[in-house]
C-alpha cells in the first residue's frame, strides 16, 4: 500500500467529500414501523495491507442475526482522520453486495454527518448505496458538546449517549436518509446491555473473529 497522499490528492478528495456531503438526506426516507432487518457494519485490519469488511444482519423486533458476510481485500488508502471513507467505503461496498437479504437500515461503527465536512464514512457509504444509514462511533472527532446534543455552527449533527452505566459515550449520527432523532430512536431500540448496539456489537465481535482465525492458520503454516 502506498502510504503518501499529497496535499494536492487530498483536496481532491475533500472536493469530493463536499461534492458528496451536499446529497446526503438528513430526514426520514423509511418507515419506521416497517423495518425488518438492520445490518451492522465494521471493519477490522489483521495487518496494515488488508482490511475485513463484515456484516450482519439482524431481525429487527428479536435482534437476532440472519445473515453474515465478509470479505477481505487489500487497503489502498492510508489512515489519515476525516479521510476514512476512503479507506474503508470500497470494502463495505463490496461486501454489502454479497448479502442476500437487503436491510432496511445499515448501522455503521463510524460517523455519519459527525464529521467536520459532514461527510463520514457512513454518510459517505449511504450516499454511494442510496440506503438509509445511521453512524454510532466510539468517541467524540468534532463538535461541542451541549447538553446530550454535539452541535457545529448552531446545528444539532450528532447525539451523545450513555448506551451503559459505568461504560464512555457513543455517539450517534444519521448517515443518509434517516434523521438524528429516528437514529437516536433505532440506536437505543438495538441496545441489548451492552455499550455498543447489538447489529455493531455483533459486527465488530464478527470481523475480529475472522481476523483472529486468519491469523492462526497464518501462523500454522508458518510452523
Amino acid at each position: 500500500m502506498n502510504n503518501n497522499v499529497n496535499v494536492t490528492e487530498l483536496d481532491k478528495l475533500v472536493k469530493k467529500q463536499k461534492e458528496l456531503a451536499k446529497k446526503v438526506i438528513i430526514e426520514d426516507r423509511f418507515d419506521m414501523a416497517s423495518i425488518n432487518y438492520i445490518a451492522g457494519i465494521d471493519q477490522a485490519f489483521p495487518d496494515k495491507d488488508t482490511i475485513i469488511s463484515g456484516i450482519v444482519v439482524l431481525d429487527y423486533k428479536t435482534l437476532q442475526p440472519v445473515e453474515k458476510i465478509h470479505i477481505r481485500t487489500k487497503v489502498t488508502f492510508p489512515y489519515i482522520p476525516g479521510f476514512l471513507s476512503f479507506r474503508e467505503g470500497p470494502a463495505i461496498i463490496k461486501a454489502y453486495k454479497k448479502l442476500k437479504l437487503r436491510p432496511d437500515i445499515l448501522m455503521i461503527d463510524a460517523n455519519g454527518i459527525l464529521h467536520p465536512r459532514r461527510i463520514g464514512l457512513a454518510s459517505h457509504v449511504g450516499v454511494l448505496l442510496n440506503r438509509p444509514t445511521i453512524g454510532v462511533a466510539k468517541s467524540l472527532l468534532c463538535g461541542e458538546q451541549k447538553g446530550d446534543h454535539i452541535v457545529m455552527n448552531d446545528e444539532k449533527i450528532g447525539y451523545r449517549l450513555v448506551s451503559k452505566i459505568g461504560c464512555k459515550p457513543i455517539f450517534i449520527s444519521s448517515g443518509h436518509m434517516v434523521s438524528l432523532e429516528s437514529s437516536v430512536v433505532i440506536v437505543k431500540h438495538c441496545l441489548a446491555g451492552y455499550r455498543l448496539p447489538e447489529p455493531t456489537r455483533l459486527a465488530h465481535k464478527y470481523v475480529n473473529e475472522v481476523k483472529n482465525k486468519l491469523r492462526s492458520v497464518e501462523t500454522l503454516y508458518e510452523h
